[in-house]
This record gives structure tokens, sequence and C-alpha cells, in this order.
């Protein structure tokens, strides 16, 4: 194994500027490094990728989340294995399949993409990322929970907060107080609420995660805001930065985004390509159970694994072409990007797959249709090249576009 002195630091500028050739660079000569700062070995191939989150034969956990994702959420379901995390699985994941979401929370979907759209839609400009991505998966849920949606800055701050403090590889102290503030900060407000909700049940999803049981198991107000905050941060965060790099993606390819013009069933297949190429979070950790055999050596019994989806993702032994943004690439299943048999790693896979990945498919189809419609000719300002920012989790940090406002 080697510390790659020749391959950017995954802390250092150059990697943040542009991550991909320092990916290819580890698959091709490094596909296992020590990473002394994050004190993790990083993992950067397909294979290794997907058998890390597949997991079969009980070789990596998610025990690293007790000192990762505990301190800002609270003890969360992605921390449980076994019968206990199937049970909370169970009790959380009707409300994101199946016949409750397309009845309950569709609806939702779109008035909150309707709302933020005729907000400029008559203007024939706006910042995708500002005016609609940032704001978008937060109001839709703080709807599907019955939440204030005037609240939506302080949501959007904590959950800011959140996904800072964990992508803090570097260890800034000011980050990690903030975060742990948040934690704080959030069950304060969130607590109560529930509280209220369990004397009086309505109908959204904080009622349905109040009254669901299993097995004779019901969720406590602890539980429940730990799902809340998780749900805030990774569904806020990663369909924010997905939105704005369908549209990147589509905008530099124009002959792409004609076809998605001309045939809305083509969206799934952007957003699964776009999961592909520029996933929203490019980085999720594990810990070895055992020693584990990998490509490029032995990771050791005990240790945090940083297993990078953006490199893993573009590998050549898996994907044809793989630093080329094709929505109609023949070696990425739409059919199944959005469950846990996907062949992308954006959601991971496994027993851990993404909860929230309907309902991120939901919200990417109807926002990017809506956004269609109403910027039939939308394109990149003059002179703008969009520029993804973040190492932890990856996108545009502005998309300026300019369209012919509608009458």
């Amino acid at each position: 194994m080697v510390t790659a002195p020749q391959i950017p630091d995954i802390l250092s500028p150059e990697f943040a500027r542009d991550p991909y050739p320092a990916y290819r660079m580890m698959r091709e000569s490094a596909p296992l490094i020590w990473h002394e700062p994050t004190q993790s070995y990083l993992i950067s191939r397909y294979a290794d990728v997907e058998r890390a989150f597949k997991d079969r034969e009980s070789a990596f956990t998610t025990d690293n989340y007790d000192w990762q994702i505990e301190p800002v959420h609270g003890k969360t379901i992605l921390q449980l294995s076994g019968r206990e995390h199937a049970v909370r699985r169970a009790l959380v994941a009707p409300a994101f399949r199946g016949s409750e979401l397309q009845q309950k929370f569709l609806p939702v979907i779109e008035r909150n993409a309707r709302e933020l759209i005729d907000g400029f839609r008559h203007t024939g400009s706006v910042d995708l990322v500002d005016g609609f991505a940032t704001r978008f998966p937060v109001n839709v849920i703080a709807d599907m929970l019955g939440l204030d949606k005037s609240d939506h800055a302080r949501f959007h701050r904590w959950y800011t907060a959140v996904i800072a403090f964990l992508g803090n590889l570097s260890g800034d102290a000011e980050v990690a107080a903030a975060g742990e503030r948040t934690r704080v900060e959030f069950a304060e407000y969130m607590i109560p609420v529930i509280r209220a909700r369990r004397g009086q049940l309505g109908d959204d999803l904080l009622s349905t995660l109040c009254r669901a049981e299993v097995d004779g198991v019901r969720m406590s107000d602890e539980d429940i805001k730990a799902f809340c905050s998780l749900l805030l941060a990774a569904g806020g965060e990663t369909t924010d930065k997905a939105i704005a790099s369908i549209f990147a993606n589509l905008l530099l390819h124009p002959d792409q985004l004609a076809a998605v013009r001309a045939d809305r069933t083509l969206i799934p297949r952007a957003f699964a390509e776009t999961l592909r190429h520029t996933p929203p979070v490019h980085m999720i950790m594990r810990q070895t159970a055992k020693d584990v055999e990998v490509s490029g050596g032995t990771i050791p019994a005990g240790a945090t694994v940083t297993c990078l989806i953006g490199a893993a993702n573009r590998d050549a032994d898996r994907y044809r072409d793989p630093d080329t943004f094709d929505i109609f690439r023949d070696d990425l299943t739409t059919t199944t990007a959005f469950s846990a048999a996907a062949d992308h790693l954006a959601f991971a896979l496994g027993r851990h797959f993404c909860v929230g990945a309907l309902l991120a498919k939901a919200e990417v189809e109807t926002g990017v249709g809506l956004l269609l419609d109403a910027m039939p000719d939308a394109r990149l300002a003059d002179g703008y090249d969009p520029v993804e920012q973040g190492v932890f989790t990856r996108g545009p940090k502005s998309l300026p576009v300019v369209f012919t406002p509608a009458p």
C-alpha cells in the first residue's frame, strides 16, 4: 500500500478544485491509501466501494456513525443493524414509497416547485441554485412534516451546519462546535412540536411517524427528532446539489438538454447519469469489523474506510467512457437506479441504501419538468462556466440562467 505523495491530497485546494484527475490516479495506481489526516483508508475502485456498501460478509459496518453523525443528529437509523435496523426502517420506509408518496406527498412537491418558479418565471433570469435548488427540497421536507415554512432560513442554516460537520475532514474546531450547537437548537425546536403533534395527529409525515408501529415497537420523541434531523440534512443537501448538477450537465450538453425537453420521460435518465457522473455526495465512511482484503492491500479490523463514491462512479472497469456525461449510456440501468439494486453508488447500496431515494426521484422529476416548462429556452448566462464546489458533498455554487420570460 502507498501513501501516494504524487496524488493531490483530498484536503488540498487542488483536489477541491477538481477531484476527478486525482480519483483516476487513485483507481489506477493507488486503490488503497492510508490517509493520515483523517486516520482512514481511502478506497476508490467501483468493486471495492460496492463491496463495502453491500457488505454481504459482515466485514463493513456503520459503527463510524457513532462519532461521525450522532454528535449532530442524535442516534439515527443509520447506526443500527440487524433486527433493530430492520424494524426502525420498516417504521419510516412506507412514507417514502408507493401510494403514500404518490397520493400524499406528490401534490406537496408540485405545489412547492410551482411556488418557487412563480417567483421568477416572469423575470427572464434566475440563479437556479439560490432561486430554486437550495430552497425547494427544504420547503418540501418542512411541508411534508407539517412544519412552518417561514422557518426556512433556520432549517437551511441547520442543515448547512450539519453537512459542514459531516464533511469536516480537516477537524476545524469552529465547524465542529457549530454542528454540535445545531443538534441542541434543532432538539429545542423539534421536541415540543413532536409532543404537540402526538396530541393532535394529522395527515402529515410527522404524524405518520408518531403513530407508526411495527411488532409492538414505536418511535420515541428522540427517535423521531433524530430522523427529522437526518431527513432535513440528507434530503436537503443532496437533492439541492442534484438538481443544480442536472441542469449544469444538461446546459453544458445542449443536444441532451434538447432531448429531455422533447421527451420528459428522459428526466430519470438524466438524474441517474448525474448521480453517476457528478454525485452530490462524494464520500461515505464505513468501519471494518475484521481484516478485509481489497484492491491494493489489507484494511485492518476496526479501521475507518472512506469510500470515494465520486471515484468509483467513474471507474473505467465498470463504465464505458466514464468521464463523459451521457444520458443514453447503456451501462447504467435507469429502472433500478433509485432502488437498492442500483448500479451507481450515489445512494449507497444494500441494507443502508438511502430510504429517501424515491422521494428524491419524485422531487427531481417534478422540479426539473416544471422548470423546463417555465424556461423552455433556458441557457447559461453569457460567459458563465458552472464550477463545482465541495469535497464531502459537491455541486455548483451558482447557476445563472437566462430565458424568455413567461407572458
